[in-house]
């Protein structure tokens, strides 16, 4: 297959702000993908095989090689040369993968080219459309959407996916299954307008701890933990993995979040916690994990197990102690209680649980709800404005988006910059340029990278902006560096914070 036919139907899909057009686009390119089907996947989903090639973005900016005049380039070539430049090192590799890119992209056409750049720097569109790519596999395999969701659940890969709907169908599909040592996508909550509002049914309530997501794969001693992108971090946390091989569980698979504690037990700062992720030893700062979540113990698989038979198979895997604090069916005001509780110890809030809900990986459904006194939601940097007064020569004004849940750039919901300290100027004026996509006088345009997290008090309708509501009074908590734009708010969500539910 030539690269000009991904190129072109990548074109196609953000021309189009139709959900439709756009599954209709990637399965027609998908059914004629043939034995490449897992690599044209990883292109439009702007993940290559190879992950990172040790090619960064000034080297890739700076190639600066005239086009070809028309398209030659196949799939399987630049999958070929993506494999040369991944594998050269040594003295000298600097120079040899700049001569590999050169050759690769001279043989490439203007538009083929671009698209090569936004690919190897992570800045593809496609990047975030997963949810349309899963429905295009089922469309273009002819099989179910949900039989697709749960081999992507279980497999944690699109390639992967695709290659076994189009080649076997369900039958294939249905041979994934949940496998030690390879990532789930986690499940998500959602916000909840209050705790009275999500106090439906039967449910356990559990403090939301302002620390990082983290799973863990155990097997005998051998001990696997990752994040919530699923980048695996075991060399950075050891002491996590000698309290993990403890645990009274053979074999295992537990969800849950670890921090940093002060010496009183309270949560130290959320980048403190984050800053050890990058560690390559065991450091003074000691990580503390709580467990919320069990998907698999002692060879069953729990994934489709009610959160209540699952929360059993919890406290037989890990003990009491190391168990997310929090209350099963409590009454309203025993559910108060653990709010109070959790706010007092310097949590964020509580999280509202279905127990009759089974694990439903990578969703953020209504099964979870997340109830905090103050809202706050995840978004994308897009600009920062150049400040004034005691802010001039700093980047401060932050222009925000939202995600669009099919496939789009970001849709901006807003300014602020309230809550910026000296340090987070400084940060921002340093780190910004990294991510330069063009500038003005006033402003520096960021390409979609750096998720940040905003306090506000609701949002409002707006014609100002293209999604059609606002944020009001936002103001920065923190920078979000274990999220990226796809795990970012949707627009979706903003607009359901608007009174009444939406427009």
């Amino acid at each position: 297959m030539l690269l000009v036919d991904v190129v072109q139907t990548s074109a196609a899909v953000s021309a189009t702000r139709s959900r439709l057009a756009k599954v209709e686009a990637l399965a027609g390119l998908l059914r004629r993908a043939g034995p490449h089907i897992g690599t044209v996947v990883g292109f439009l989903a702007g993940t290559p095989r190879q992950g990172r090639i040790g090619a960064g973005w000034r080297t890739l900016v700076d190639l600066d090689v005239p086009p070809a005049a028309e398209p030659s380039l196949t799939v399987e070539g630049v999958d070929r040369a993506f494999d040369d430049v991944a594998a050269t090192s040594g003295k000298g590799s600097a120079q040899r993968r700049s001569e590999l890119l050169k050759a690769l992209f001279g043989a490439g056409t203007i538009q083929e080219q671009r698209f090569l750049l936004h690919l190897l720097t992570g800045e593809l569109r496609q990047g975030a459309l997963e949810g349309v790519m899963l429905d295009a596999i089922a469309a273009a395999a002819g099989v179910g959407k949900e039989a697709v969701r749960r081999a992507f659940m279980l497999s944690g890969r699109l390639p992967a996916t695709a290659e076994a709907a189009l080649r076997g169908g369900e039958a294939a599909l249905g041979e994934f299954g949940l496998e030690l040592g390879r990532p789930l996508r986690p499940m998500l909550a959602s916000p909840g307008e209050s705790l009275t509002e999500a106090l439906t049914g039967a449910v356990v309530v559990e403090y939301k701890l302002d620390g990082a997501r983290i799973q863990v794969h155990k097997n005998g001693d051998d001990v696997h933990i990752y994040t919530r992108t699923l980048r695996e971090i075991t060399r950075s946390v050891p002491e996590l993995v000698e309290l993990v091989r403890a645990l009274p569980a053979s074999r295992t698979v537990l969800d849950g979040e670890t921090l940093a504690l002060r010496d009183d037990g309270r949560p130290r700062p959320f980048q403190e916690t984050m800053s050890r992720f990058g560690a390559t030893s065991e450091r003074e700062l000691l990580l503390h994990p709580y467990f919320f979540d069990c998907v698999h113990l002692d060879g069953t698989d729990l994934v489709d197990a009610p959160l209540r038979e699952r929360n059993v198979a919890l406290h037989k895997a890990v003990g009491h102690t190391l168990v997310i604090p929090g209350r099963l069916e409590p009454t309203p005001e025993e559910a108060e209680d653990v709010l109070s509780a959790a706010l007092e110890a310097g949590h964020e809030g509580v999280v509202v649980k279905d127990l009759d809900s089974t694990y439903q990986a990578g969703r953020r459904g209504k099964a979870w709800r997340k109830v905090k006194p103050v809202h706050t939601l995840d978004l994308v940097v897009l600009a920062a404005e150049w400040g004034h007064g005691r802010r001039t020569g700093y980047l401060s004004n932050l222009h925000l988006g939202a995600r669009d849940p099919d496939g789009g750039p970001p849709v901006m919901v807003g300014k602020t910059f309230k809550g910026l300290t000296d340090e987070l100027l400084a940060w921002q004026t340093a780190e910004f340029p990294k991510y330069e996509d063009h500038r003005s006088d006033w402003a520096v345009h960021l390409r979609p990278h750096l998720v940040v997290e905003i306090a506000l008090d609701g949002v409002q309708v707006s014609s100002r902006y293209a999604g059609g509501v606002a944020l009001r009074f936002a103001r920065v908590v923190r920078y979000r560096p274990d999220k990226g734009p796809p795990e970012a708010d949707t627009i979706d969500t903003v607009r359901s914070m608007l009174p009444g539910g939406g427009a």
